[in-house]
């Protein structure tokens, strides 16, 4: 009986053989630049003037800019993907602050069927705190008064209550805050408005929290989570 493919059986394909061989198979730049590094330098021996052939302390030199050139291309890679895991955690992150509520720095108070979330935030101790609400055209419609406030980030809520004891109606409304300390005025004093994360995007600016009626922000103008 005849038998075929005898001489086939023999034959390793090219994409084998190359798996096969270290030097073919894909290397990472660190290796290929230490490859280019070394074929300029063998090159250099080989073309080297009998002459005035090149010294130790010349061979030590080049192999040292090896050596740091080495060093830094791999520290590069540890660095890229560190931030590769960084990102990753902090999508993850921004991902479950979804539907969460938030403190974010900004002057504008949302009323809803006499109830609302803001907050401030005060860089230095404050003998007293005054944070007026106004309506659209200006006018003062409350005064949300404190003392002997730390320093630090403070959630408040407002329902709504008028100084005659009607409730205002649903609308947006603005801050302004005045802190004192004794006859001093601080400039560290700060008003929070309350948003909720709809929804995150991610691209080359990093993590975007998503809050409607505000806007687009980064993870760090989270002041508080509520």
């Amino acid at each position: 009986m005849a038998v075929t493919g005898a001489e086939n059986s023999k034959t390793v394909s090219p994409a084998l053989l190359n798996a096969m061989n270290p030097s073919k198979t894909a290397k990472t730049g660190v290796e290929a630049d230490t490859d280019k590094f070394m074929t300029l330098l063998i090159t250099q021996l080989k073309n080297q003037d009998p002459m005035n052939p090149l010294d130790n302390a010349q061979m030590t030199s080049q192999l040292a800019q090896l050596n740091t050139v080495t060093g830094i291309n791999k520290m590069n890679e540890t660095l890229n993907s560190l931030k590769a895991d960084y990102q990753a955690s902090a999508n993850l992150a921004a991902t479950n602050l979804i539907n969460h509520g938030v403190l974010v720095e900004g002057s504008q108070l949302t009323l809803a069927d006499g109830k609302s979330l803001f907050g401030i935030e005060l860089g230095s101790r404050a003998d007293q705190v005054e944070v007026e609400i106004r309506a659209s055209g200006g006018k003062v419609v409350q005064t949300v008064t404190m003392k002997n406030v730390d320093a630090g980030i403070v959630p408040l809520a407002w329902d709504g209550k008028l100084p005659d004891g009607t409730t205002a109606s649903n609308n947006t409304y603005t801050m302004n805050i005045k802190a004192t300390r004794g006859a001093e005025q601080l400039k560290d004093a700060k008003t929070l408005q309350f948003g909720t994360i709809a929804s995150i995007s991610t691209g080359a600016n990093g993590v975007k929290l998503n809050i409607p009626s505000y806007g687009q922000v980064t993870m760090d103008a989270i002041k508080q989570v509520l």
